[in-house]
Protein backbone atom coordinates (compact mmCIF):
# COMPACT_ATOMS: atom_id res chain seq x y z
CA UNK A 1 0.00 0.00 0.00
CA UNK A 2 1.71 3.19 -0.72
CA UNK A 3 2.29 5.53 1.64
CA UNK A 4 2.36 9.28 2.14
CA UNK A 5 5.93 10.98 2.71
CA UNK A 6 4.79 14.13 4.86
CA UNK A 7 6.64 17.39 5.80
CA UNK A 8 8.12 16.68 9.12
CA UNK A 9 8.05 19.09 12.28
CA UNK A 10 11.90 19.48 13.12
CA UNK A 11 11.93 21.40 16.14
CA UNK A 12 9.63 23.90 18.47
CA UNK A 13 8.01 26.14 16.88
CA UNK A 14 8.58 24.62 13.00
CA UNK A 15 5.65 25.65 10.86
CA UNK A 16 7.11 25.66 7.54
CA UNK A 17 10.03 24.59 5.37
CA UNK A 18 11.40 25.01 1.80
CA UNK A 19 12.51 21.75 -0.20
CA UNK A 20 16.01 22.41 -1.25
CA UNK A 21 16.62 19.43 -3.73
CA UNK A 22 15.49 15.45 -4.11
CA UNK A 23 18.09 13.34 -3.44
CA UNK A 24 15.94 10.86 -5.24
CA UNK A 25 13.72 10.87 -8.69
CA UNK A 26 10.30 9.33 -9.18
CA UNK A 27 10.53 5.45 -9.84
CA UNK A 28 13.88 5.10 -8.10
CA UNK A 29 13.89 2.89 -5.55
CA UNK A 30 14.01 3.90 -1.83
CA UNK A 31 15.44 2.27 1.71
CA UNK A 32 14.82 2.99 4.79
CA UNK A 33 17.16 5.26 6.22
CA UNK A 34 17.95 6.50 3.40
CA UNK A 35 18.62 10.35 2.63
CA UNK A 36 15.26 11.21 0.58
CA UNK A 37 15.52 15.47 0.15
CA UNK A 38 17.45 18.62 1.80
CA UNK A 39 15.01 20.19 3.64
CA UNK A 40 15.67 23.97 4.36
CA UNK A 41 13.79 25.06 7.69
CA UNK A 42 14.67 28.47 9.40
CA UNK A 43 17.83 27.13 11.62
CA UNK A 44 19.32 24.97 9.14
CA UNK A 45 19.18 22.59 5.98
CA UNK A 46 19.73 19.31 6.41
CA UNK A 47 18.83 15.76 4.84
CA UNK A 48 15.75 13.69 5.86
CA UNK A 49 15.74 10.15 6.00
CA UNK A 50 13.13 8.11 4.00
CA UNK A 51 11.11 6.10 7.14
CA UNK A 52 9.71 3.68 4.39
CA UNK A 53 11.13 1.03 1.33
CA UNK A 54 9.32 0.91 -2.00
CA UNK A 55 9.58 2.84 -4.96
CA UNK A 56 9.68 6.50 -5.35
CA UNK A 57 6.01 6.52 -7.24
CA UNK A 58 4.89 10.26 -7.01
CA UNK A 59 6.79 13.97 -5.96
CA UNK A 60 3.96 16.06 -5.26
CA UNK A 61 6.00 19.22 -3.68
CA UNK A 62 8.82 20.56 -6.32
CA UNK A 63 12.65 22.08 -5.20
CA UNK A 64 12.19 25.78 -4.19
CA UNK A 65 8.58 24.86 -2.38
CA UNK A 66 7.83 26.48 0.56
CA UNK A 67 5.89 23.57 2.10
CA UNK A 68 3.54 23.41 5.50
CA UNK A 69 4.29 20.78 8.41
CA UNK A 70 2.40 17.85 8.14
CA UNK A 71 1.18 18.27 3.93
CA UNK A 72 2.17 15.73 1.89
CA UNK A 73 5.14 15.89 -0.18
CA UNK A 74 5.63 12.25 -1.65
CA UNK A 75 4.51 8.74 -2.02
CA UNK A 76 6.29 5.85 -1.90
CA UNK A 77 4.30 2.41 -2.70
CA UNK A 78 5.24 -0.73 -5.18
CA UNK A 79 6.07 -0.29 -8.07
CA UNK A 80 3.00 -0.11 -10.93
CA UNK A 81 1.01 1.13 -7.93
CA UNK A 82 -1.82 3.48 -8.60
CA UNK A 83 -1.09 6.83 -6.41
CA UNK A 84 -4.64 7.72 -5.11
CA UNK A 85 -6.11 10.93 -6.32
CA UNK A 86 -5.90 13.63 -4.46
CA UNK A 87 -3.01 13.01 -2.06
CA UNK A 88 -1.40 16.20 -2.94
CA UNK A 89 -3.91 18.19 -1.37
CA UNK A 90 -4.25 16.76 1.93
CA UNK A 91 -2.13 18.89 4.70
CA UNK A 92 -3.01 16.30 7.74
CA UNK A 93 -1.90 18.09 11.07
CA UNK A 94 1.31 16.03 12.28
CA UNK A 95 0.48 15.23 16.39
CA UNK A 96 3.13 16.17 19.12
CA UNK A 97 3.83 12.52 19.22
CA UNK A 98 4.53 11.87 15.15
CA UNK A 99 6.46 14.60 15.39
CA UNK A 100 8.96 13.85 17.57
CA UNK A 101 9.70 10.76 15.62
CA UNK A 102 9.34 11.99 11.95
CA UNK A 103 12.56 13.80 9.94
CA UNK A 104 15.53 12.40 11.67
CA UNK A 105 18.17 14.00 10.20
CA UNK A 106 20.66 11.42 8.49
CA UNK A 107 24.22 10.94 9.18
CA UNK A 108 26.80 11.38 7.15
CA UNK A 109 26.81 9.09 3.48
CA UNK A 110 28.98 10.58 1.30
CA UNK A 111 29.22 7.63 -0.97
CA UNK A 112 25.42 6.96 -0.95
CA UNK A 113 24.42 10.45 -1.82
CA UNK A 114 26.97 11.99 -3.78
CA UNK A 115 26.23 10.15 -7.11
CA UNK A 116 27.60 12.57 -9.17
CA UNK A 117 30.89 12.18 -11.03
CA UNK A 118 33.38 14.67 -12.54
CA UNK A 119 34.46 15.73 -15.92
CA UNK A 120 37.74 14.92 -17.23
CA UNK A 121 40.32 17.51 -17.17
CA UNK A 122 39.29 20.37 -19.73
CA UNK A 123 43.68 20.94 -20.68
CA UNK A 124 46.50 19.69 -19.56
CA UNK A 125 46.85 23.03 -18.07
CA UNK A 126 43.64 22.97 -15.72
CA UNK A 127 44.15 20.42 -13.10
CA UNK A 128 40.91 21.12 -11.36
CA UNK A 129 37.76 19.32 -12.71
CA UNK A 130 34.09 20.99 -13.82
CA UNK A 131 31.34 19.46 -11.99
CA UNK A 132 29.15 17.66 -14.03
CA UNK A 133 25.88 16.28 -13.89
CA UNK A 134 25.02 12.47 -13.55
CA UNK A 135 22.56 10.04 -12.67
CA UNK A 136 19.16 12.37 -13.28
CA UNK A 137 21.55 15.66 -13.38
CA UNK A 138 22.55 15.76 -10.22
CA UNK A 139 25.97 17.60 -9.18
CA UNK A 140 28.40 16.74 -6.84
CA UNK A 141 27.71 20.15 -3.96
CA UNK A 142 27.33 20.60 -0.28
CA UNK A 143 23.88 21.26 0.66
CA UNK A 144 25.36 24.90 1.73
CA UNK A 145 26.72 25.47 -1.77
CA UNK A 146 23.65 24.78 -3.18
CA UNK A 147 21.56 26.94 -1.26
CA UNK A 148 23.99 30.01 -1.74
CA UNK A 149 23.47 29.23 -5.65
CA UNK A 150 19.86 29.20 -5.39
CA UNK A 151 19.61 32.50 -3.82
CA UNK A 152 22.06 33.98 -5.96
CA UNK A 153 20.92 32.37 -9.01
CA UNK A 154 23.86 30.61 -10.34
CA UNK A 155 24.02 27.49 -11.99
CA UNK A 156 25.87 24.93 -9.92
CA UNK A 157 26.73 22.88 -13.56
CA UNK A 158 29.00 25.70 -14.52
CA UNK A 159 31.01 26.03 -11.58
CA UNK A 160 34.44 24.21 -10.77
CA UNK A 161 34.37 22.12 -7.47
CA UNK A 162 37.49 22.93 -4.96
CA UNK A 163 36.30 20.79 -2.57
CA UNK A 164 36.96 16.58 -2.37
CA UNK A 165 36.59 14.48 -5.82
CA UNK A 166 35.66 18.05 -7.40
CA UNK A 167 32.64 18.43 -5.01
CA UNK A 168 31.61 22.17 -5.03
CA UNK A 169 31.62 23.77 -1.36
CA UNK A 170 30.56 27.35 -0.18
CA UNK A 171 33.57 29.11 -1.09
CA UNK A 172 33.12 28.10 -5.05
CA UNK A 173 29.62 29.75 -5.15
CA UNK A 174 30.90 32.62 -3.39
CA UNK A 175 33.78 32.94 -5.82
CA UNK A 176 31.55 32.66 -8.63
CA UNK A 177 29.27 35.24 -7.06
CA UNK A 178 31.69 37.60 -6.99
CA UNK A 179 33.63 36.93 -10.43
CA UNK A 180 30.84 35.55 -12.38
CA UNK A 181 31.06 31.68 -12.84
CA UNK A 182 32.95 29.89 -15.52
CA UNK A 183 30.02 29.08 -18.43
CA UNK A 184 29.93 25.46 -19.33
CA UNK A 185 31.13 24.31 -22.41
CA UNK A 186 29.06 25.18 -25.27
CA UNK A 187 27.01 27.24 -23.39
CA UNK A 188 26.97 31.43 -23.27
CA UNK A 189 26.91 33.27 -20.13
CA UNK A 190 24.35 35.76 -19.78
CA UNK A 191 25.90 39.04 -19.26
CA UNK A 192 24.01 41.20 -16.51
CA UNK A 193 23.19 44.32 -17.52
CA UNK A 194 24.88 47.04 -15.47
CA UNK A 195 23.56 49.81 -12.92
CA UNK A 196 20.29 47.60 -12.38
CA UNK A 197 19.26 47.63 -9.07
CA UNK A 198 19.40 43.62 -8.06
CA UNK A 199 16.83 42.35 -5.57
CA UNK A 200 18.03 39.92 -3.48
CA UNK A 201 14.50 37.70 -1.48
CA UNK A 202 14.88 36.84 2.19
CA UNK A 203 16.50 33.47 2.35
CA UNK A 204 14.76 31.29 5.72
CA UNK A 205 17.88 32.51 7.79
CA UNK A 206 17.97 35.85 6.88
CA UNK A 207 13.67 35.72 7.55
CA UNK A 208 14.50 34.02 11.28
CA UNK A 209 17.40 36.41 11.95
CA UNK A 210 15.03 39.52 10.92
CA UNK A 211 11.87 38.67 13.11
CA UNK A 212 14.33 37.66 16.41
CA UNK A 213 16.65 40.68 16.21
CA UNK A 214 13.06 42.44 15.94
CA UNK A 215 11.77 40.74 19.36
CA UNK A 216 15.60 41.60 20.84
CA UNK A 217 14.96 44.96 19.90
CA UNK A 218 11.59 45.15 21.83
CA UNK A 219 13.44 43.67 25.04
CA UNK A 220 14.17 46.23 27.37
CA UNK A 221 18.04 45.91 27.36
CA UNK A 222 20.64 47.36 29.05
CA UNK A 223 25.06 47.02 28.62
CA UNK A 224 27.80 46.80 31.04
CA UNK A 225 31.72 47.09 30.01
CA UNK A 226 35.08 45.64 31.67
CA UNK A 227 38.33 44.94 30.24
CA UNK A 228 40.34 42.38 31.64
CA UNK A 229 44.01 41.75 31.65
CA UNK A 230 44.81 38.99 29.86
CA UNK A 231 48.39 37.89 30.97
CA UNK A 232 47.17 34.46 32.72
CA UNK A 233 45.01 33.42 30.05
CA UNK A 234 47.93 33.66 27.72
CA UNK A 235 49.83 31.66 29.42
CA UNK A 236 46.87 29.05 29.89
CA UNK A 237 46.85 28.56 26.70
CA UNK A 238 50.40 28.29 25.68
CA UNK A 239 50.17 25.29 28.66
CA UNK A 240 47.51 23.64 27.44
CA UNK A 241 49.03 24.19 23.43
CA UNK A 242 52.14 22.78 24.55
CA UNK A 243 50.17 19.69 25.61
CA UNK A 244 48.02 19.22 22.40
CA UNK A 245 49.04 16.19 20.53
CA UNK A 246 49.49 16.61 16.47
CA UNK A 247 45.69 15.06 15.94
CA UNK A 248 44.19 16.93 18.49
CA UNK A 249 42.16 20.29 18.14
CA UNK A 250 44.22 23.52 19.45
CA UNK A 251 42.31 25.86 22.29
CA UNK A 252 41.65 29.12 21.72
CA UNK A 253 40.52 32.01 23.49
CA UNK A 254 37.13 31.03 23.33
CA UNK A 255 37.65 28.28 24.40
CA UNK A 256 38.98 29.15 27.83
CA UNK A 257 36.43 31.86 28.02
CA UNK A 258 33.45 29.70 27.09
CA UNK A 259 34.95 27.45 30.19
CA UNK A 260 35.06 30.62 32.25
CA UNK A 261 31.62 32.04 31.68
CA UNK A 262 29.95 28.58 32.11
CA UNK A 263 31.29 28.45 36.07
CA UNK A 264 30.59 32.11 35.96
CA UNK A 265 27.01 31.82 34.86
CA UNK A 266 26.59 28.84 37.81
CA UNK A 267 27.61 31.10 40.28
CA UNK A 268 25.63 34.03 39.19
CA UNK A 269 21.93 31.87 37.76
CA UNK A 270 19.83 35.26 37.59
CA UNK A 271 22.02 35.55 34.45
CA UNK A 272 22.16 31.80 32.87
CA UNK A 273 18.24 31.94 32.66
CA UNK A 274 15.05 32.58 29.83
CA UNK A 275 12.80 35.19 30.04
CA UNK A 276 9.25 33.23 30.21
CA UNK A 277 6.71 36.41 30.39
CA UNK A 278 5.59 35.89 33.62
CA UNK A 279 8.37 34.02 35.10
CA UNK A 280 12.11 33.44 35.18
CA UNK A 281 13.30 30.12 34.12
CA UNK A 282 16.54 29.40 35.92
CA UNK A 283 19.39 26.66 34.28
CA UNK A 284 21.08 24.32 35.97
CA UNK A 285 23.79 23.89 33.29
CA UNK A 286 25.33 26.28 31.14
CA UNK A 287 24.65 25.48 27.96
CA UNK A 288 26.48 28.24 25.67
CA UNK A 289 26.01 29.48 22.00
CA UNK A 290 28.67 30.23 19.73
CA UNK A 291 28.01 32.90 17.16
CA UNK A 292 29.06 31.69 13.58
CA UNK A 293 29.37 33.67 10.85
CA UNK A 294 28.13 31.81 7.88
CA UNK A 295 27.55 33.41 4.13
CA UNK A 296 24.23 35.64 4.55
CA UNK A 297 23.47 34.89 7.85
CA UNK A 298 24.54 33.88 11.30
CA UNK A 299 24.20 30.73 13.11
CA UNK A 300 24.13 30.05 16.94
CA UNK A 301 24.77 26.06 17.70
CA UNK A 302 24.82 24.91 21.36
CA UNK A 303 27.91 23.33 23.02
CA UNK A 304 25.92 21.65 25.92
CA UNK A 305 27.22 21.34 29.92
CA UNK A 306 30.16 23.35 29.48
CA UNK A 307 30.46 23.51 33.25
CA UNK A 308 31.48 19.77 33.23
CA UNK A 309 34.08 19.64 30.39
CA UNK A 310 37.33 20.88 30.37
CA UNK A 311 39.15 23.49 28.17
CA UNK A 312 40.44 20.87 25.38
CA UNK A 313 36.94 19.07 25.73
CA UNK A 314 35.36 22.46 25.01
CA UNK A 315 37.88 23.11 22.01
CA UNK A 316 36.82 20.03 20.31
CA UNK A 317 33.26 20.09 20.70
CA UNK A 318 33.78 23.86 19.11
CA UNK A 319 36.00 22.52 16.33
CA UNK A 320 33.02 20.33 15.08
CA UNK A 321 30.40 22.21 15.38
CA UNK A 322 31.83 25.19 13.55
CA UNK A 323 32.96 22.64 10.90
CA UNK A 324 29.37 21.43 10.12
CA UNK A 325 28.24 24.81 10.56
CA UNK A 326 30.36 26.08 7.79
CA UNK A 327 29.69 22.49 6.20
CA UNK A 328 26.09 22.60 6.09
CA UNK A 329 25.90 19.64 8.09
CA UNK A 330 23.93 20.84 11.52
CA UNK A 331 21.17 18.60 13.35
CA UNK A 332 18.40 20.71 14.65
CA UNK A 333 19.53 19.52 18.13
CA UNK A 334 22.50 21.49 17.88
CA UNK A 335 21.11 24.65 18.09
CA UNK A 336 18.51 24.24 20.78
CA UNK A 337 18.89 24.14 24.56
CA UNK A 338 21.08 27.42 24.96
CA UNK A 339 21.11 29.15 28.30
CA UNK A 340 23.33 31.69 27.43
CA UNK A 341 25.68 33.38 24.01
CA UNK A 342 29.13 34.42 23.40
CA UNK A 343 29.74 36.53 20.45
CA UNK A 344 33.29 36.76 19.58
CA UNK A 345 34.69 39.59 17.12
CA UNK A 346 38.24 39.74 18.24
CA UNK A 347 39.64 37.53 15.28
CA UNK A 348 38.39 40.27 13.16
CA UNK A 349 40.13 43.19 14.80
CA UNK A 350 37.16 44.44 16.75
CA UNK A 351 38.17 46.24 19.73
CA UNK A 352 34.44 46.28 21.08
CA UNK A 353 30.92 45.91 20.32
CA UNK A 354 27.16 45.65 21.74
CA UNK A 355 25.73 42.36 20.80
CA UNK A 356 22.16 42.19 20.52
CA UNK A 357 19.77 39.38 22.78
CA UNK A 358 19.14 36.03 21.47
CA UNK A 359 15.35 35.92 23.18
CA UNK A 360 14.53 34.31 25.42
CA UNK A 361 18.01 34.37 27.10
CA UNK A 362 18.62 36.81 29.56
CA UNK A 363 22.18 37.65 28.19
CA UNK A 364 24.58 37.79 25.55
CA UNK A 365 28.69 38.75 25.77
CA UNK A 366 30.76 40.71 23.26
CA UNK A 367 33.77 40.02 23.04
CA UNK A 368 36.96 42.36 21.34
CA UNK A 369 40.53 41.45 20.53
CA UNK A 370 43.46 41.19 22.88
CA UNK A 371 45.86 44.42 22.67
CA UNK A 372 48.40 45.70 23.97
CA UNK A 373 47.51 48.58 26.29
CA UNK A 374 49.12 51.33 28.53
CA UNK A 375 47.72 50.43 32.00
CA UNK A 376 48.65 52.56 35.35
CA UNK A 377 49.36 50.42 38.19
CA UNK A 378 50.62 51.73 41.62
CA UNK A 379 51.77 54.92 39.99
CA UNK A 380 53.92 52.77 37.36
CA UNK A 381 53.24 52.30 33.94
CA UNK A 382 52.96 48.89 32.34
CA UNK A 383 51.73 47.48 29.15
CA UNK A 384 49.29 44.80 29.74
CA UNK A 385 47.44 42.50 26.67
CA UNK A 386 43.75 43.72 27.69
CA UNK A 387 40.59 42.61 26.15
CA UNK A 388 37.01 44.35 26.65
CA UNK A 389 33.71 42.60 27.41
CA UNK A 390 30.59 44.01 26.86
CA UNK A 391 27.32 42.66 28.93
CA UNK A 392 23.97 42.92 27.04
CA UNK A 393 21.34 41.46 29.61
CA UNK A 394 17.17 41.58 29.40
CA UNK A 395 16.39 44.29 32.04
CA UNK A 396 12.80 42.49 32.61
CA UNK A 397 14.96 39.76 34.74
CA UNK A 398 18.47 41.07 35.55
CA UNK A 399 19.41 44.20 37.41
CA UNK A 400 22.71 46.11 36.79
CA UNK A 401 23.87 45.05 39.92
CA UNK A 402 23.58 41.29 39.26
CA UNK A 403 24.47 41.85 36.00
CA UNK A 404 27.67 43.34 37.37
CA UNK A 405 28.53 41.07 39.82
CA UNK A 406 28.69 38.16 37.24
CA UNK A 407 30.99 40.26 34.82
CA UNK A 408 33.37 41.10 37.65
CA UNK A 409 33.58 37.18 38.06
CA UNK A 410 34.37 36.56 34.39
CA UNK A 411 37.07 39.18 34.76
CA UNK A 412 38.49 37.53 37.36
CA UNK A 413 38.36 33.97 36.13
CA UNK A 414 40.07 35.71 33.27
CA UNK A 415 43.15 37.12 35.50
CA UNK A 416 42.93 34.27 37.46
CA UNK A 417 42.42 31.10 35.74
CA UNK A 418 42.72 29.31 39.35
CA UNK A 419 39.91 31.17 40.78
CA UNK A 420 37.54 29.17 38.87
CA UNK A 421 38.54 25.87 40.57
Amino acid sequence: MATEVKHPRLGQGMETGTIVRWLKSEGDSVETGEPLYELDTEKVTQEVEAESSGILLKILAGEGEEIEVGKAIAVIGEAGEDVPEGESEDATEVTEEESQEEGEPAPEREDERERGREAGPEGPDEPEQRAEASNGGRVKASPLARRIARERGIELSGLRGTGPEGRIVAEDVERAAATGPVAAPGAHAPVAPSGEIEVVKLNQMRKTIARRMTEAWAAPAFQIAMSADMSASIRLREALLARVEESGVRPTYSDILTKVVALALLRHRDINAHFAGDAVQLFPSANIGIAVAVPHGLVVPVIQSCESRSIPEIATARADLVARTRGGQLRNEDLEGGTFTISNLGMYGVERFTAVLNPPQAGILAVGAIEERAVVLDGELEIQPRMDMTLTVDHRSVDGATASEFLATVKSFLEEPGLAL
